[in-house]
């Protein structure tokens, strides 16, 4: 079974993402599917070049998203460009299809050569601008064990834009995430794409870990600055960035070099460890 260092092999890890344009069957599409996967394969390479030790290929530019089940076209777009993409770097490679399409994101990334998949809803129930999402860990697991046992899950805490069921703090629902979840990575967010989440959260989350013997790889994943990726570094394994990276610092719009130049000096930190 692969594991988190197995795969990254780094004490601590910056994680790009892809925010693909709008693939076909969503409202936005411009009807020129390889614009798409060549915008998303030379991002892949600026932030590769740039010093990122691995990236998430998204289907962002889907927007509004389907709650858990994506169409057939967009699974078949996302193949195709994340196995591109895949082929285009050598660092390695995530999928995350939005909503929350567990089944697309599994069958995408076997067949991209991916290593990992984001669920933005692994466990519990949590009311969305798509509607009501329920995480299903035991099929997740299973879909896994049958495609690839080798692909990680990486899964969120309290994710963004997302409201839990029921009266749960994120130190237990991590801990949930956890134990019944089985994840194997763990992302904590702000409450919005962009914003950070608060330090004392991931404090929280990291002492209920260890205080139930589980050792867990710790993202975090959003909001992340040149100003603050520093202090979330001391009390996390890593950080998943992009709205900073992008033209006016909005998510979905095409990376900025100027940005993503001034975020090479984090990322020199992070391969030298001297994020302290």
């Amino acid at each position: 079974m692969t594991n988190f260092k197995e795969v990254f092999r780094q004490p601590k890890v910056a994680i790009g993402v892809i925010h693909l344009m709008p693939l076909p069957g969503s409202p936005g599409y411009g009807g020129n599917l390889e614009s798409v996967v060549e915008r998303g394969v030379n991002e892949a390479r600026m932030l590769e070049e740039a010093g990122f030790g691995g990236l998430i290929v998204e289907n962002f530019g889907d927007i509004p998203f389907l709650k858990d089940r994506v169409d057939a076209v967009t699974i078949a777009s996302m193949a195709i460009a994340t196995r591109q993409i895949a082929d285009a770097v050598t660092i390695p490679v995530g999928v995350n299809v939005l909503r929350n399409d567990y089944q697309a994101a599994l069958a995408v990334a076997s067949v991209s050569n991916s290593a990992f998949i984001r669920l933005n809803v692994l466990v519990g129930g949590y009311i969305t601008p798509e509607g009501i999402v329920e995480g299903r860990p035991g099929e997740v697991h299973r879909l896994r064990q049958m495609l690839n046992p080798g692909i990680l899950i990486f899964a969120d805490v309290m994710v963004k834009h997302a409201y839990r069921i029921g009266d749960t703090e994120i130190d237990e629902d991590a801990l949930d995430v956890a134990e019944r979840g089985k994840a194997d990575c763990l992302i904590i967010t702000g409450r919005r794409t962009g914003s950070p989440p608060a330090p004392e959260d991931l404090k929280r989350v990291r002492v209920k870990l260890e205080e139930s013997h589980i050792e867990m790889p710790l993202l975090v994943g959003s909001g992340i600055t040149p100003a603050n990726a520093s202090r979330f570094l001391e009390i996390c394994d890593g950080f998943i960035v992009s709205s900073f990276l992008r033209e006016d610092g909005v998510a979905g719009q095409p990376l900025d070099p100027k940005r993503l130049k001034e975020f090479e000096k984090i990322l020199e930190g992070v391969s030298k460890k001297k994020w302290i």
